[in-house]
C-alpha cells in the first residue's frame, strides 16, 4: 500500500470511530460518479444530499477520495456503485467497512456487461467495461434499480418516486429513439476514440468503437501508425477524447489524417444533456464518413 493510501486509510478509520452527528441533517446517498447523481435526483427530487466520490473532471479509474467525502460516506444511507470501475476495486470494501449499515446497490448488476480485461497502469484489471451509463438502453435498467432502492430508503415517498421514475423513463426512451433513428443508416460504421468510453453505445446501436489506447496505456508508435492507416481506410474524420484525458496522441492522429478533435463529457452530472450531446456528436462524425 502506498504512503498516500495508508494515510487516507487511517483517516477513514478515524472518521468511522467518531461519534454520530446530531441534528436533522438531510439523508445522504453516496454515488461513485456524477452521472449517477442525475438518476437519484430525477427520481427523488432533492430528498437526499448526493455525495459523489469521483467528482467531475477526475479520472474514475484512479481517483482517491478526500476526507470530506469520507465523512459524508460515513453518514450515508446507501452507496450506489458502478460495479466495474478500478477505483471501486481499490476502495469499495474499505467504504463498506467505514459504514457497514448503509444499503448497497451496484448498477452493473442490472445490465449485460461487455467483458474485457482492461487495465490502467498501476491499477487492477477491470473484468468488464464500466462505461455502460452512456447507453440509453443500459440506463433503463439503471433507473429501475435506483427507483427500487429509493423506495426502500424512503417508503413514504414511494408514490412520488414512482411518478418521477415514469417521467425519467420517458426521457431515456426519447434518447433511445433518437439513437436508433440517427444510427439506423450507419450500421457497422466505425468511430475512433482515445479512451474506450462508448462501447455500450456501439454495441446497442450497431456501431464499431476503435480505441486509441493500447491495453489501457498510451499507444506505441507502431500502434499509432496502424490507427492512422485504419482511420484513412474507414474514412474516419473525427477523433473523440474524454474531457479528463490527454489529447496529444488523439491530436497526432487527427492532424495526420486531417480529422477534427472532439471533446466529450460522459462524466457530466447532467446525464440527459451529455448523452444527447454524445449521440448527436457520433451522428455528425458518421455523416462525415460519407464525404
Amino acid at each position: 500500500m502506498t504512503r498516500k493510501l495508508l494515510t487516507l486509510f487511517f483517516v477513514l478509520m478515524m472518521f468511522s470511530c467518531s461519534g454520530n452527528r446530531s441534528g436533522n441533517e438531510q439523508m445522504i446517498i453516496t454515488v461513485s460518479i456524477p452521472p449517477f447523481r442525475y438518476f437519484v435526483e430525477e427520481i427523488a427530487d432533492h430528498d437526499f444530499t448526493v455525495n459523489i466520490m469521483v467528482p467531475p473532471g477526475s479520472n474514475p479509474h484512479i481517483y482517491e477520495p478526500v476526507p470530506k467525502q469520507i465523512d459524508r460516506l460515513r453518514r450515508s444511507k446507501a452507496y450506489i456503485s458502478n460495479g466495474f470501475l478500478g477505483f471501486e476495486q481499490t476502495w469499495l470494501n474499505r467504504f463498506y467497512e467505514i459504514n457497514s449499515t448503509m444499503a448497497r446497490l451496484s448498477l452493473g448488476n442490472n445490465i449485460v456487461p461487455i467483458l474485457t480485461e482492461h487495465e490502467h497502469e498501476g491499477e487492477h484489471a477491470e473484468g468488464a467495461d464500466p462505461h455502460y451509463w452512456v447507453s440509453p438502453k443500459c440506463a433503463m435498467g439503471m433507473a429501475s434499480s435506483v427507483r427500487e432502492i429509493l423506495c426502500r430508503l424512503n417508503p413514504e415517498a414511494s408514490v412520488r418516486y414512482e411518478s418521477n421514475y415514469i417521467s425519467l423513463v420517458s426521457q431515456i426512451s426519447g434518447l433511445d429513439s433518437l439513437a436508433r433513428e440517427l444510427f439506423s443508416a450507419y450500421q457497422g460504421r466505425s468511430f475512433m476514440i482515445y479512451h474506450p468510453n462508448l462501447a455500450y453505445i456501439a454495441r446497442d446501436y450497431g456501431l464499431e468503437e476503435i480505441p486509441v489506447e493500447f491495453e489501457g496505456k498510451e499507444p506505441p508508435p507502431s500502434r499509432l501508425k496502424e490507427l492512422i492507416d485504419l482511420a484513412r481506410e474507414k474514412k474516419i474524420m473525427t477523433i473523440f477524447v474524454q474531457r479528463e484525458y490527454d489529447t496529444r496522441n488523439a491530436k497526432a492522429i487527427a492532424d495526420e489524417i486531417g480529422a477534427d478533435l472532439e471533446i466529450i463529457d460522459p462524466l457530466s452530472p447532467d446525464w440527459e444533456q451529455a448523452t444527447e450531446d454524445l449521440i448527436t456528436a457520433l451522428y455528425r462524425s458518421l455523416k462525415k464518413t460519407q464525404i
